[in-house]
């Protein structure tokens, strides 16, 4: 009997084994929601950990950028009186006022090479537009120009491979020269020629510097070869003063003052027809020196000189 009776019963415990199986495998309401807002929570301290991070490097950003600007705060400020002075030296030909911002630059970054060179350049500016009437005024204006030759001697040193240091240096020695007298400036001018090559050996587009050294050749050929060869300053000629300025007006071909000489160089090798090109051009350039209102004129009544030729 008790053996029927346990045949019997095991069909009846067989569900209800089952069913307590089932019901520890499937999870509870209760379960269900506690597993839902572990992975909630999951998903919402992941965002939290990926906002922190991206604050974090943000902050870290800011930080070392401010600490830049704190550790060179006269930089940016010396940038922005190098921009001013070029402003007012390339585009309203206030000489003044461009060599007061460079030397506000100057006191706040002395060994500046950038600033050095455009400082020789304000100053040969300055001199060139001065009075040289009296004996008094003709001092002044040397002294301008040895100001600028300073400055670009102070630019060389502060970095001897830039082009420009060299090419104001020939420009102020020049100008130096032009007022002595260049056959009373022999060193001058020798020292003009070999610093137009250092120019142009440093940047090849250096237009300022192929330009003096063809107005060098120029200035030098006024006098026969036979002359100047016991001086050493043979090595001029036209050709070369027209192959320079040429150079110079390839680079910068709107600059009138290139064009204008180069038309005379033309002129002295009868080569007529290039230098009608380049006057009759002038005509159309736009305004770029603050001389080149008076170039225009003189361009035009050279072109008159010509017209027959």
């Amino acid at each position: 009997m008790r053996s029927r009776s346990f045949r019997r019963e095991i069909p009846s415990l067989l569900p209800a084994h089952q069913a307590r199986t089932q019901h520890q495998l499937s999870p509870t309401p209760e379960l269900t929601k506690f597993h839902l807002q572990g992975r909630t929570t999951t998903v919402k301290a992941r965002v939290r950990s990926r906002r922190l991070v991206f604050t974090c490097s943000l902050l870290c950003t800011v930080f070392t950028t401010v600490s830049a600007l704190a550790a060179h705060p006269d930089s940016s400020r010396a940038q922005q009186l190098l921009e001013q002075g070029n402003e007012y030296a390339e585009k309203t030909f206030d000489n003044q006022k461009a060599l007061q911002n460079y030397q506000d630059a100057l006191a706040l970054e002395p060994n500046n090479y950038d600033i050095l060179w455009r400082i020789s350049r304000a100053y040969v500016d300055i001199g060139e537009h001065m009075p040289a009437t009296t004996d008094e005024e003709k001092s002044k204006q040397l002294e301008t120009y040895q100001k600028s030759l300073e400055f670009a001697n102070r630019a060389i040193a502060a970095n001897g491979t830039g082009s420009m240091g060299y090419a104001r240096r020939a420009i102020a020695n020049g100008r130096i020269a032009l007022f002595k007298g260049v056959w009373e400036s022999l060193d001058l001018v020798k020292q003009t020629k070999v610093d137009c090559e250092k120019a142009i050996a440093l940047d090849p587009n250096n237009n300022s510097a192929y330009y003096v050294f063809g107005r060098t050749h120029m200035k030098v050929s006024e006098k026969p070869r036979i002359i100047r060869w016991p001086l050493g300053l043979s090595w001029a000629n036209l050709e070369d003063a027209v192959k320079n300025y040429e150079k110079a007006i390839s680079i910068k071909p709107d600059f009138i003052m290139y064009r204008l000489d180069c038309a005379r160089a033309h002129i002295e090798l009868d080569e007529y027809d290039k230098a009608r090109a380049h006057l009759t051009a002038i005509a159309t350039l736009p305004t770029l020196d603050e001389d080149d209102g008076q170039f225009r004129n003189e361009a035009k009544e050279l072109l008159e000189t010509i017209k027959d030729k």
